[in-house]
């Protein structure tokens, strides 16, 4: 019998996700050599499908570590396909954090993949599945920061270096946040299994609205000055500085103007 590990159709790489690669690759580079008039729109474009593109690398990486972990139900759920269409509530996770960043330009913790959890063993195994996702999304923004952090900007075009810079910020601001020791969050998956049952039974009903409470603590000023300066010191320590996020989320809304008088350090 072929199992979910060794069926090659759960292991072929979506359409939709080599779509999104695609609009990412050519809208970077209508960035790199776009005209001023388009330049803001391409921006967008850029950041949105990069960010699509992180959340399917994110979930991927759940289900990858949940099939090593010995969850063989992911390959038949589609989940090793990158396609974000198959994940378990696809509003809420593409298209609100896809708001988000609109609105609010942070990186919102989303997805949604159905990992059976009774058909792992070892609670290093089930942190290691719960880790894997923000993991990634530090990864990918790794990359993204590479030309920073390896002084190779020198001859890049401003809205691209400010759109990589953007985009990196999402990255980071995801990873951090899904990290928190949050019920509902995917920090909280890491130190679930080394909880006492009676703990995991409290927390439990908290776990739809971890989020929620996130988000709520965020508009506290104090807790949003010390979280944006967390974000600040790590993008400082991958090279990226604070005006070129804020450049380039000036480049991202495109319909409120592009900047002016662009100078960077």
């Amino acid at each position: 019998m072929t199992s979910a590990s060794t069926h090659p159709e759960h292991h072929r790489i979506s359409p939709v996700f080599l779509g999104l690669v695609a609009l990412m690759a050519v809208s970077g580079w209508a960035v790199w050599y776009g005209w001023a008039e388009v330049t803001g729109f391409a921006v967008f474009v850029f950041v949105v499908s990069g960010w699509v593109v992180s959340l399917c690398l994110h979930e991927y990486a759940h289900a990858r570590s949940a099939l090593s972990a010995g969850d063989v139900s992911v390959g038949a759920k589609g989940y090793l396909t990158l396609n974000p269409l198959h994940y378990t509530h696809a509003v809420l996770s593409v298209v609100l954090p896809v708001i988000f960043v609109v609105l609010g330009g942070i990186g919102l913790p989303g997805g949604a993949v159905y990992i059976e959890r009774g058909r792992i063993r070892g609670r290093w195994r089930h942190s290691l599945v719960s880790a894997s996702g923000p993991l990634a999304n530090a990864l990918f923004a790794a990359v993204l920061t590479a030309p920073f952090w390896l002084h190779g900007m020198a001859d890049v075009p401003v809205a691209f270096r400010c759109a990589l810079a953007f985009l990196a910020l999402l990255q980071v601001t995801a990873a951090l946040l899904n990290l928190l020791p949050v019920p509902g969050l995917d920090g909280y998956g890491v130190i679930e299994p080394w909880l006492t049952p009676r703990v995991r039974q409290q927390a439990e009903p908290f776990a739809p609205f971890g989020l929620l409470l996130v988000f709520g603590c965020l508009w506290i000023p104090q807790v949003n000055e010390v979280f944006w300066h967390v974000i600040d010191t790590l993008l400082r320590g991958m090279g990226v500085s604070e005006t070129e996020t804020f450049l380039g989320l000036e480049y991202f809304r495109f319909w409120q103007g592009e900047p002016q008088n662009v100078l960077l350090p």
